[in-house]
């Protein structure tokens, strides 16, 4: 019996798994949205929400562990300095997922998880004038 077992384990090793929340929690950070699998995206928003939450908080302690996390300074800076003011009268629920259907191979259910405020065109990295549903749905796979 699973009981008090929390996580999902999909099918990796606690190493590969933790880097593959290490890489998709990064690029979430970067991108604001990424199109993953429905058990992955429901994973990755535990730690998406840990790391808003970090990077809410905003104190030296806060930086230093979000950085033992994400390794990219450019995305530790954005998620302090953008992100978590974003957020600063919010109190947790800082990811959505929406489903996308079934990918074409296999037939597993995709998602897409984004930080909300990610639809009013705060996203990185566009444009000016693109629009944000536009973008290729398939620009960070895992």
């Amino acid at each position: 019996m699973r009981h008090l077992k929390k996580g999902r384990k999909l099918n990796r090793s606690p190493s590969h798994r933790l880097a593959l929340f290490r890489n998709m929690a990064t690029s979430l950070l970067r991108h604001d949205r990424i199109t993953t699998t429905d058990a992955k995206a429901k994973e990755l928003r535990r730690w998406a929400d840990w790391l808003v939450t970090l990077g809410k908080d905003g104190s030296l302690h806060a930086r230093r562990r979000a950085l033992a996390f994400v390794q990219d300074k450019a995305v530790v800076a954005r998620l302090f300095n953008e992100i978590g003011p974003r957020f600063q009268d919010r109190n947790g629920g800082y990811t959505r997922i929406v489903k996308m259907g079934r990918r074409r191979g296999d037939a597993a259910p995709l998602s897409v998880i984004e930080l909300i405020g990610a639809e009013a065109g705060v996203q990185t990295g566009m444009a000016d004038g693109e629009d944000p549903v536009s973008r290729p749905a398939a620009a960070v796979e895992a």
